[in-house]
């Protein structure tokens, strides 16, 4: 186990800036990929299910994320689906650690986003920062109030991804800490 600060990386939204859904955002690549989980809600047989779900990806996004003195994880939808669609498109290992979801997209008693207490689980005390689109006010409130670690919730736009500003703010918190 590394001790340093884990980076817990969501796909769509932050790596896959699905928002911005007519420009394909610069330096960024088009592919159609079949993410079990979203298969499985798509009807089999239809236009989508055959044709994929359109993703955008940045390829240069591997080797900066690569570059932060963090350990990487996923924190997707994805899970173990984006080491083997999403990895390699941009350039990151194809064996990150996956946060497995006990089910998806279960609305949380306290209004928190579901992912959030299973995140701080699997932080399990040790410090993170979480990149997600869905991340709110009453996550980080949480987080700061359950978490015995420092932790950094960074919303991303989803309609423009991680961007330049966000790679700072992930290598200053890393620096500060």
């Amino acid at each position: 186990m590394s001790d340093r600060p884990l980076l817990l990386l969501d796909v769509d939204g932050p790596l896959n800036p699905y928002g911005a859904r007519f420009i394909r955002p610069r330096g960024y690549v088009t592919r159609r990929l079949r993410p079990s989980d979203w298969l499985a809600r798509q009807a089999p047989g239809s236009r989508l299910h055959r044709r994929g779900l359109r993703v955008r990806l940045n390829p240069g996004h591997g080797a900066r994320l690569m570059a932060l003195p963090y350990q990487l994880a996923w924190a997707t939808t994805w899970m173990h689906d984006a080491n083997e669609m999403i990895a390699p498109v941009i350039g990151l290992p194809g064996d990150l650690p996956v946060i497995e979801w006990p089910e998806l997209f279960v609305r949380d008693p306290e209004g928190l986003y579901w992912k959030t207490r299973h995140v701080m689980a699997w932080a399990a005390g040790r410090p993170f920062v979480w990149v997600d689109d869905m991340i709110t006010d009453l996550d980080v409130r949480h987080v700061a109030a359950h978490h015995d670690a420092a932790a950094l919730l960074l919303p991303i736009d989803p309609r423009r991804g991680l961007r330049e500003q966000d790679f700072q703010e992930l290598e200053r918190w890393a620096r500060d800490l």
